[in-house]
């Protein structure tokens, strides 16, 4: 089992900055994929930002603003919002998807409000 755990999240003025924080524990094997997600009110979940193998992907609604990184040391992977936007405001949670040696199993975390004012 997996336990995810995000921090960082909060209330910022539009065009500020936050880092997010997403901490992995308990039976992590070599091979999984990190990012993150975000569901505002009344929307579907969508994905954010992915990182895997040196790889990373950034959705275009947020490229050049958001930055994914990872710590494999430390199992976190951080994701730094610049120049935040109203429409940014959402509750982003944590994905991981592990490779278990027979399928790949999604875990997730339970989340952190990320608040852009205008």
């Amino acid at each position: 089992q997996v336990r995810l755990v995000e921090s960082g999240g909060g209330l910022v003025q539009s065009g500020g900055s936050l880092r997010l924080s997403c901490a992995a524990s308990g039976s992590i094997s070599d091979i999984y994929v990190m990012g993150w997600h975000r569901q505002a009110p009344g929307k579907q979940r969508e994905e954010v930002a992915t990182t895997a193998g040196g790889t990373t992907n950034v959705a275009e609604s947020v490229k050049g603003r958001f930055t994914i990184s990872r710590d494999n040391a430390k199992n976190t992977v951080y994701l730094q919002m610049n120049s935040l936007k109203p429409e940014d405001t959402a509750v982003y949670y944590c994905k991981m998807n592990q490779w278990n040696g027979v399928r790949w199993l999604d875990y997730w975390g339970q989340g952190t409000q990320v608040t852009v004012s205008s």
